[in-house]
């Protein structure tokens, strides 16, 4: 995929990747399919990234709400996750892609969190980054935060009166990642599902009623020029 060299790149792309079940259903297959073809997907997508010069991507791969699918579709969902995780680890390491995990991984099996935890150990001094959200939820990881500042403050580390924006955001699971420039959500549902609920404050989001599965190259372009169409004001005025 080429991108015109004057077309504005975002530094951080995130997805919520929807649809590999309505794109089974609508082929008469297995729920399980639509997750396995929806891994295509993924792939090409970090291609298309890599080539339009994308630092970040993060995939909402699981939520917590997801836990409460049958469980064959949760074995099934992590068992692909982890070959697509060690069928890629390769070709992470050769495009120098940092892996990492975001949500709560006490959630996980110990087999799918050590395979994790040792690609993110290879590749952790690697700049570009994807970042995957796993049995994640925005919710989660700011209640999780303000445990986190509160214990410090009980224990002197913290001035409750110095708490704010900056403190919030040091405490994220990522806190070293920029916020998403542009968030894209695949098959047409107008919601944020409970995805990085503090850093989208002022991201642009992208809506396709593409299921996921189907996402091509050519959507990724499409995506990246209404992105850069818009004019971020971040709240202030349009420039002139």
């Amino acid at each position: 995929m080429t991108v015109a060299c004057n077309t504005k790149i975002p530094t951080h792309l995130a997805i919520i990747m929807d649809g590999n079940g309505r794109w089974a259903e609508k082929r008469g297959l297995p729920r399980i399919e639509g997750h396995a073809a929806g891994s295509e997907s993924v792939r090409r997508v970090l291609d298309c990234c890599r080539d339009a010069g994308v630092r970040y991507l993060t995939l909402y791969a699981f939520s917590t709400e997801n836990w409460s699918r049958p469980d064959e579709e949760i074995a099934g969902l992590m068992d692909i996750l982890k070959s697509f995780i060690l069928r890629y680890k390769q070709e992470l390491i050769s495009n120098r892609v940092r892996l990492r995990v975001i949500g709560r991984r006490s959630d996980l099996s110990a087999k799918v969190v050590g395979t994790l935890e040792e690609i993110e150990q290879e590749t952790a001094h690697f700049e570009r980054q994807l970042i995957v959200a796993l049995s994640y939820s925005g919710r989660t990881e700011l209640a999780e935060a303000a445990r986190e500042i509160a214990h410090a403050a009980a224990a002197g580390r913290i001035d409750p009166e110095s708490v704010d924006e900056k403190c919030v955001a040091a405490h994220l699971y990522a806190p070293d990642v920029p916020d998403p420039d542009l968030i894209i959500r695949t098959s047409g549902e107008m919601r944020v599902s409970n995805f990085l609920l503090w850093q989208c404050a002022y991201s642009e989001f992208y809506i396709t009623d593409v299921l996921w599965p189907d996402f091509s190259g050519e959507d990724f372009k499409k995506a990246l020029a209404a992105y850069a169409s818009r004019e971020r004001r971040f709240g202030g005025v349009e420039s002139c």
